[in-house]
């Protein structure tokens, strides 16, 4: 497994992640009935900066190839975790969860998202450094889920078919309605999970499915734990923000769906021919910038035309 940081870097990328919460919480404060555009908008850009900016640090302790190698690994988390974001548009709005209970359920989530990032990462450096061979089978899959991704026609999400809320409503004791901003309230000395406890359980368990694409992702940029974990947790840190700014132009980014499927497939292809072919940290770095660029400017260039009202 390689591991090339200390423990003064990792302690430094600890400051800088309670750093740069800490100053969101003082300049825009804590939850909020509802967080305008241009608020989210500000929020995210300054996340998006504390992440990059964080590649400098990464350049000074270890190189320009492992700063390369960050930046490509937190720009493929960052596009892969917009995809993500548009499930939770459509669970919040099924069940009617509010924007300040929104917050909560985000905050939640996200840190166990972090978890389970590290988790993930090493476990899959891990195998990747005593089976190299399963390298193969993580561009394969790659291969597989952006081929899908690319093909796919638009499909409506339910949240009601979603496995983890099953299991979650047949374990779990349940109030049909909401308590405040509490998971779980005690009703006649019986301790009951409220719609926002499942909400936070269908949100973690599409992060976990959600991972077993980006993780195997990132690993194919490098096996650098620090390098990929750091760059995982900038990215996600930033992602409450950012989800603000897409629950307000939803729909905007229609083609990014398929830029996503060429970025999986080229991270795939990589993979798979790394005995053979080695695939520059800058170039994968352009190839990745450039089809996120191209993805964005189609969609605002072709913007999905609203359906016309029938006639008469």
């Amino acid at each position: 497994m390689t591991i090339v940081a200390t423990p003064v870097d990792w302690a430094v990328f600890g400051a800088v992640v309670v750093s740069a919460l800490a100053v969101d919480r003082l300049v825009f404060g804590g939850q909020k009935d509802h967080i305008a555009f241009r608020e989210a908008a500000v929020r995210s850009l300054f996340f998006i900066s504390v992440g990059m900016l964080f590649s400098v640090y990464v350049l000074m302790r270890e190189g320009i190839d492992a700063a390369l190698t960050y930046l490509v690994a937190y720009l493929v988390e960052e596009s892969l975790s917009v995809d993500n974001l548009f499930v939770f548009l459509v669970l919040f709005s099924y069940f009617k969860i509010n924007e300040h209970r929104q917050q909560r359920i985000l905050f939640w989530g996200i840190l166990g998202a972090v978890v389970m990032r590290g988790i993930f990462i090493v476990a899959g450096t891990a195998l990747l450094s005593r089976f190299h061979w399963m390298i193969y089978v993580f561009g394969g899959f790659l291969l597989f889920t952006g081929a899908k991704l690319l093909v796919r026609k638009e499909e409506s999400v339910d949240p009601e078919n979603q496995l983890a809320l099953r299991v979650a409503r047949k374990f779990l004791r349940t109030t049909a309605e909401f308590h405040g901003d509490r998971f779980f309230v005690v009703q006649n000395g019986v301790r009951h999970a409220t719609p926002m406890f499942l909400v936070l359980v269908v949100v973690e368990f599409t992060d976990l499915l959600f991972a077993v694409d980006s993780v195997p992702a990132v690993l194919a940029i490098s096996n650098n734990v620090y390098v990929v974990y750091t760059s995982n947790v900038m990215a996600i840190l930033g992602l409450r923000a950012l989800y603000f700014v897409l629950s307000g132009m939803m729909g905007r980014f229609h083609y990014l769906g398929t830029g996503l499927a060429v970025i999986l497939l080229f991270i795939g292809g990589k993979m798979v021919l790394s005995a053979i072919l080695k695939v520059p940290a800058l170039m994968s770095l352009g190839v990745i910038v450039g089809v996120l660029s191209v993805a964005v400017l189609a969609s605002l260039l072709r913007p999905v035309r609203a359906p016309s009202a029938p006639d008469g």
